[in-house]
């Protein structure tokens, strides 16, 4: 059993092969798991819920775990689509913007780079986002 939060060594490295594409990232230890900002800004973050903590998380993603989710921004018809998606996908519930998705073992990478990606592109300042290349286009 993990304590609460603690996030798989694969999935992590996962994770920093994309954040690593994108300008001026940084990571840092969250209140519980990992986090990815541009200029102090959230745009991803990573924990593992178990026996039902994080209780904000377990609550949105519909589990008392254990189950590793990401939590990211979305904007516009995305969005909309991400929230009513259904599992593995879910709303935040704090603030409007935030959706997550939970990450198992049939988690497709290649999408999870562009929610990340567009995310990123959310949260950064527009001179950084527009440097983005996009997965897919």
């Amino acid at each position: 059993m993990t304590a609460p939060g603690d996030v798989d060594d694969e999935v992590l490295a996962a994770l920093r092969a994309i954040v690593r594409t994108l300008p001026e990232t940084t990571e840092e230890p969250a209140w519980v798991g990992v986090r990815w900002k541009v200029r102090n800004r959230t745009f991803g973050h990573v924990l593992t819920i178990d026996g039902g903590r994080p209780a904000s998380h377990a609550r949105a993603a519909g589990t008392d775990g254990p189950a590793t989710v990401l939590t990211f921004r979305s904007e516009g018809e995305e969005l909309e689509v991400l929230r009513r998606s259904g599992p593995p996908y879910f709303f935040g519930g704090w603030g409007r913007d935030v959706v997550g998705i939970v990450l198992d073992g049939s988690t497709a990478w290649d999408e999870i780079a562009e929610l990340l990606t567009e995310s990123y592109c959310a949260m950064a300042p527009k001179k950084l986002a527009e440097a983005v290349v996009r997965p897919g286009g």
